[in-house]
C-alpha cells in the first residue's frame, strides 16, 4: 500500500516541461507592461490622439502648392455651360504655386484645436488606466499562483502524514490492536487527502496559466515566484480614500478632459456660423503663352492675390444641427463623468471593506490554525492512549488541514485585496 500511495503521489504532481524563471511582483510588473496587448493598443490609440492635435493645428499654417498644367484647346470654340468663368480657351503650359492661408474663422479652428489637445490628455489618461488595470490583473494572478503553490505544499504534507497514520493503523490492526473500522476510516481521510492533492495541483496549472496571460503571452509557463511582505494594516476611514480617487483615479481625470473637450468642440460647431477670412495668392510662369489668338503682349509671368470673406447664410440648417449635436454629447460627457465619481466611490468602499475584513481575518486564521494543531495533538495523544475513537482523530486531521488552508488563503487574500483597494485610489504607478 506505502508503495502505491508513493506511485499515486508523484503522479498528481504537475509536470512542466520548462525550468522554471525567477520572477519577482515587480518584474512581473515590468514584463507585462511590456508585452500586454492592452497596454500596447492603449499607447497607440494615445500616440494617435496626439497625431490628431497636430491634424488640427495644421490649419494655423499656410498651405504651399506647385502645379504644372499644360492643355491643348479649340481656339476658336468657347465655354457655354457652367459656373460663370472665363469662356476663352487656348493651348498652354505652365507651372507655379499655389499659396491658402486662413487668417481668421472667428474662433473655430482654436476650439477645435483645443478640443483635440484635451482628447489627447483623456487619451493619456486612459492609457494610465489601462496599465493600473493590468498591473492589477497580474498582481492577482501573482497572488493566486503564491497560493496554489501553498496549497498544493499543504495537500502534499496532508498525504504524507495521512500516510504515516494508516500505515500505522495497518500494522496495529494486524496485530489485533485495531479494529477494520478504524483501518477504514483513514483510508478514507488519506484517500480525501489525496483528492485534495490532485485538485491543488490543478488549480497550480490554472493559475500559471492566467499568470501568462496577465503578462501578454499566450504560451503558459512556470515561474518560481518570491513572496512579498505583509502590508500593514488599511486606512481607518474610507471617506477619506475615496476623497483621494477622486484626485486620482486616471479613469475619471479622463473623463473630466473628455467634458472640457467637448465644451470645446461644442463652441466650434457654433462658430460654423460666423464669417471666416482667407488668402489666397498665386505666381508662376509660362513659357508657350503666344497662341495666334493671345495678345503677345501678355507676360510670361504671372502672379496674383485674393482676399475672401466667407459669410454663411442658410445651408438648410446643417450649422445648427451640428451645434445641437455637439451639446447633446457634452451633456452626455458629463453624465459619464457623474457616474465615473459614483462607481469610484462605490469600488473605494468596497475595496475597503474587502481589506478591513481580510486584514481582520489573518489573526483570527493564525488563532485558529494554533488551536487546530493544539487539537489534532490531543486526539492522536487520546487515540493511542485508547481513550478515543477513530472519529475522533480524523475529525481533528480534517480541522487541522481545513485551518491550514484558511490561514493560508487568509494570507495571500489580504495581500490581493490590500493591492486592489490601492487600485481603486488610485495608488499604483
Amino acid at each position: 500500500m506505502r508503495c502505491r500511495a508513493g506511485f499515486f503521489f508523484l503522479l498528481s504532481i504537475p509536470c512542466f516541461a520548462q525550468t522554471p524563471m525567477k520572477l519577482s511582483l515587480d518584474a512581473a510588473h515590468a514584463l507585462a507592461l511590456k508585452n500586454h496587448p492592452r497596454v500596447l493598443a492603449s499607447e497607440a490609440n494615445y500616440k494617435a490622439a496626439n497625431e490628431q492635435t497636430a491634424e488640427t493645428k495644421s490649419a494655423y499654417y499656410p498651405v504651399l502648392n506647385g502645379e504644372i498644367t499644360g492643355s491643348q484647346a479649340n481656339q476658336n470654340a468657347r465655354i457655354g455651360a457652367g459656373f460663370l468663368s472665363n469662356s476663352r480657351l487656348f493651348n498652354r503650359f505652365g507651372y507655379g504655386i499655389t499659396l491658402s492661408q486662413l487668417i481668421t474663422d472667428s474662433g473655430r479652428t482654436p476650439n477645435l484645436v483645443a478640443s483635440s489637445r484635451l482628447a489627447a490628455q483623456a487619451s493619456e489618461q486612459n492609457y494610465r488606466a489601462s496599465r493600473i488595470a493590468v498591473l492589477l490583473a497580474v498582481d492577482r494572478a501573482y497572488y493566486d499562483v503564491l497560493l496554489a503553490e501553498g496549497l498544493v505544499k499543504v495537500a502534499q504534507q496532508t498525504v504524507q502524514s495521512r500516510q504515516i497514520v494508516a500505515d500505522q493503523i495497518e500494522e496495529l490492526a494486524r496485530n489485533k490492536l485495531k479494529s477494520q473500522v478504524d483501518v477504514s476510516f483513514t483510508q478514507v481521510n488519506l484517500s480525501d487527502a489525496k483528492l485534495m492533492l490532485i485538485r491543488a495541483n490543478s488549480r497550480l496549472v490554472t493559475a500559471f496559466a492566467a499568470l501568462s496571460e496577465a503578462l501578454g503571452s499566450q504560451n503558459s509557463r512556470t515561474y518560481e515566484l518570491a513572496d512579498e511582505p505583509m502590508p500593514g494594516a488599511p486606512a481607518a476611514d474610507a471617506e477619506r480614500l475615496v476623497a483621494e480617487a477622486m484626485r486620482q483615479r486616471p479613469e475619471l481625470a479622463g473623463a473630466r478632459f473628455e467634458v472640457e473637450a467637448s465644451e470645446k468642440f461644442a463652441s466650434a460647431e457654433r462658430d460654423l456660423k460666423r464669417p471666416t477670412l482667407s488668402l489666397t495668392g498665386v505666381a508662376g510662369f509660362l513659357p508657350l503663352i503666344h497662341p495666334s489668338n493671345v495678345n503677345p503682349d501678355i507676360a510670361p509671368a504671372y502672379e496674383g492675390a485674393a482676399i475672401n470673406l466667407h459669410i454663411p447664410v442658410f445651408n438648410g440648417h446643417l450649422f445648427s444641427a451640428r451645434e445641437q449635436a455637439a451639446q447633446y454629447r457634452l451633456a452626455a460627457a458629463r453624465e459619464h463623468e457623474r457616474d465615473f465619481e459614483n462607481r469610484i466611490a462605490r469600488d473605494v468602499r468596497a475595496a475597503w471593506a474587502q481589506a478591513k475584513t481580510s486584514y481582520e481575518a489573518l489573526s483570527a486564521t493564525a488563532q485558529l490554525l494554533d488551536q487546530a494543531k493544539m487539537a489534532l495533538d490531543l486526539a492522536q495523544g487520546r487515540y493511542h492512549l485508547g481513550l478515543s475513537s477513530v472519529v475522533e482523530l480524523s475529525q481533528a486531521q480534517l480541522s487541522e488541514t481545513q485551518a491550514e488552508v484558511e490561514n493560508l488563503s487568509a494570507r495571500y487574500d489580504y495581500q490581493a485585496a490590500h493591492r486592489a483597494l490601492q487600485y481603486s485610489v488610485g495608488n499604483l504607478p
